[in-house]
């Protein structure tokens, strides 16, 4: 079993409260976890509006298939004109990790 995880760290454009924070991030949740079958959730930042963070998870028996999946979230997240990318960090797991 091959576990990755993917760690999105953002800069929201034109944002000016919480709420309009929420109307950024939800759908890129949504289409994440609709895309991809991943699990995905607005991970940090949560009180700040102008920045989010948002991580994500995907499980499979394959190492090569969590790693383009990972690439098409990033590409997915990267190509949004609302936000702009500032890292993504990823982290592998499999069985044999301690």
């Amino acid at each position: 079993m091959f576990v990755g995880t993917l760690t999105f760290d953002l800069l929201l454009g034109d944002v000016h409260s919480l709420k309009e924070k929420r109307s950024i991030v939800r759908p890129i949740v949504a289409e994440l976890q609709r895309k991809y079958s991943v699990c995905a959730a607005e991970t940090g930042n949560q009180d700040l509006h102008r920045r989010a963070e948002i991580g994500l998870a995907v499980v499979s028996g394959d190492a090569a298939y969590v790693t383009e999946i990972l690439d098409s979230c990033e590409r997915l997240v990267a190509g949004r004109p609302e936000v702009q990318l500032l890292s993504a960090r990823r982290r592998y797991h499999n069985d044999d990790d301690e």
